[in-house]
C-alpha cells in the first residue's frame, strides 16, 4: 500500500485498529514459520491485534499499511542508526547496483571496503565481510577453536545473543535440535565479576577456546573489567572476543574496543555498519584471521565463504556509513539525542508517579526501557500495556534506541506519549491489576519453550 510521506501521524487520534495489518500477520503466520523473519519481529512482541505491519519508512519515521505514521526507535533491531533511506547510503547503493553486485572475482570495492574499515577500526589487523552477524560470531568461535586446539566455549551468560547457531541456541529455552554433546561445550560467566571468570577458567583448565561477550550493553564495563578480562585471557591462553553487533559505531566509530582502549583478539560488527543492508565483519589480530587464508604454513581454517558476502552494493553501503559517521559526528548526536529522550522519559515517569516502575536504562545511544510491577519486577503485562499506549500515541518503540534522523520536536512527542502511557500506568498500579487495560493477551518473551 502507498502512503503519502508527508501523512500527518494519525495514530494518537484515539484508539487504534490495524484491520490491514492484522490480515497480513495472518498471511505471515500462514506462509512464515513465527510470521516474521526474526523472531524479534513477531507480532507477540506486541499487544494483541496491535502489531503494525511496515509500508515504508524515511528517516525516523515508518508508516504501515493501515496509514498510520510512526515514529519509530530501534529501527531494524538497532541496525538503521542513520535513519531509512538516508541519501548518501541510497545513492552509494544506487551506484553500485548499476555496476553489477556480485562477481565470480574479488571486486575492487571489497579492496576498499576493508581498507575504509580498518582505518576506522584501527584495532584491527584484517577483516572479512559476511551478510549476518551470526555467521562472523560462530566463525570467531571456530577460529579460536582451531588456533588453541580447545573446544570449550566460555559466553557471557547475562548477554542476550550471540548467534543462531548451536554453540549458543543450546543455551536459551530454544534448545530443541541441539545436541546435548554440543551444549555441553559452552559454558557461562557472568558480566562484571573476573574472579568469577577466572574459577571457570581455572576449573576448566587448558579446555576453554574462548571467552565470548558484549563489551557493553545496558551498563559500563565496571573499572578495570575489560583490561582484566584481557590479562584473564592471556594467562590462560585463549582468545578474546567481542562481540560488537550493537556496540560498533553506537559507542565509537571503532566501537567499544576504541572507546575503553581494551584491544580484543577478534571482534564482530554489524547492524549499524550498513544501514540497514546486510553486511556484518569479523576483524582481528592478523596472526589469527590469516589462518582462514592460505599465507601460512599451518593447517587451514574454512572460516567465512559466502557467495553474498562482498555484495557490492551492501559493501558500499557501509563505506557510506563509515564516512557519515566520522564527517557528521554522528555518535554525538546520537549520544545527545539519547540524552535528550532519556530526561523526557524520567522526568513523564515521575511526574505520573512511576518513575520507580518505568525505568529508562543504557548508554544514551542505546537506552532500553523496564517494564515493572508493583513489587518491582519486570512485567509482560505492564510492558503491554506500556506498548499499547505508546502505539496510539503515534510511537513505535520496542525500545528507545535512537537513529540520527530523530528530530528535537520527535523526542518531545514521545515524550508527550510516555506522559499518556504513564498516567495509565499509574492507574493500572493502583488497581493492582493492568489486565482491564491490554486488551488482549501479554507481549511474550522471545525465548521460551513452548507456544
Amino acid at each position: 500500500m502507498g502512503v503519502d510521506v508527508d501523512t500527518e501521524i494519525t495514530a494518537g487520534a484515539g484508539e487504534l485498529r490495524l484491520p490491514k495489518s492484522q490480515a497480513l500477520n495472518e498471511r505471515l503466520h500462514a506462509l512464515v514459520p513465527g510470521g516474521a523473519h526474526t523472531y524479534a519481529k513477531g507480532d507477540d512482541q506486541y499487544p494483541e491485534h496491535l502489531a503494525p505491519v511496515i509500508s515504508h519508512g524515511r528517516g525516523a519515521h515508518v508508516w504501515d499499511v493501515d496509514g498510520n505514521r510512526y515514529i519509530e526507535y530501534g529501527s531494524g533491531l538497532r541496525s538503521v542508526s542513520l535513519g531509512h533511506a538516508h541519501p548518501r547510503v541510497v545513492e552509494a547503493v544506487r551506484r553500485e547496483l548499476d555496476r553489477g553486485s556480485n562477481f565470480v572475482r574479488p571486486s575492487v570495492v571489497e579492496v576498499e571496503a576493508a581498507e575504509r574499515f580498518l582505518a576506522t577500526v584501527p584495532t584491527a589487523e584484517m577483516v572479512k565481510f559476511a551478510k549476518n552477524g551470526s555467521d562472523a560470531t560462530t566463525a570467531a568461535v571456530r577460529l579460536a577453536r582451531a588456533a588453541t586446539g580447545r573446544a570449550r566455549v566460555a559466553l557471557c551468560g547475562d548477554h542476550p545473543f550471540f548467534s543462531v547457531d548451536d554453540w549458543f541456541i543450546g543455551t536459551t529455552p530454544m534448545s530443541a535440535g541441539v545436541p546435548a554433546a554440543t551444549d555441553e561445550l559452552t559454558v557461562t560467566f557472568p558480566y562484571g565479576d573476573l574472579a568469577a571468570t577466572e574459577e571457570l577458567l581455572t576449573r576448566y583448565r587448558d579446555e576453554v577456546a574462548c571467552l565470548i561477550l558484549e563489551p557493553a550493553t545496558h551498563t559500563e564495563p565496571p573499572p578495570g573489567y575489560l583490561a582484566g578480562l584481557r590479562e584473564l585471557a592471556d594467562r590462560h591462553g585463549c582468545v578474546l572476543i567481542f562481540d560488537e553487533m550493537i556496540t560498533g559505531f553506537r559507542w565509537s566509530e571503532a566501537g567499544a574496543q576504541g572507546l575503553y582502549g581494551v584491544v580484543p583478539d577478534l571482534s564482530t560488527f554489524g547492524k549499524a555498519l550498513g544501514n540497514g543492508c546486510a553486511v556484518s565483519a569479523l576483524a582481528g589480530r592478523r596472526e589469527l584471521m590469516e589462518r582462514g587464508g592460505f599465507r601460512h604454513s599451518g593447517e587451514r581454517v574454512f572460516l567465512l565463504s559466502t557467495t553474498h558476502g562482498a555484495e557490492t552494493h551492501s559493501l558500499a553501503a557501509a563505506m557510506a556509513v563509515q564516512a557519515v559517521y566520522v564527517e557528521e559526528g554522528v555518535t554525538a548526536r546520537l549520544h545527545a539525542l539519547g540524552d535528550r529522550l532519556a530526561a523526557g522519559v524520567r522526568e513523564a515517569a515521575a511526574g505520573m508517579g512511576v518513575a520507580d516502575h518505568v525505568v529508562v536504562r543504557g548508554r544514551a545511544s542505546n537506552l532500553v526501557f523496564a517494564t515493572l510491577d508493583a513489587e518491582g519486577r519486570p512485567s509482560q503485562e505492564y510492558r503491554t500495556l506500556f506498548l499499547r499506549r505508546l502505539l496510539e500515541g503515534g510511537v513505535l518503540a520496542p525500545s528507545f534506541v535512537v537513529s540520527s534522523a530523530l528530530t528535537e520536536a520527535d523526542i518531545d512527542h514521545t515524550v508527550e506519549a510516555v506522559a499518556q502511557a504513564c498516567a495509565v500506568y499509574r492507574k493500572a498500579l493502583d488497581a493492582d491489576d493492568p489486565t482491564p487495560w491490554l486488551r488482549g493477551r501479554p507481549v511474550r518473551p522471545v525465548f521460551r519453550r513452548v507456544g
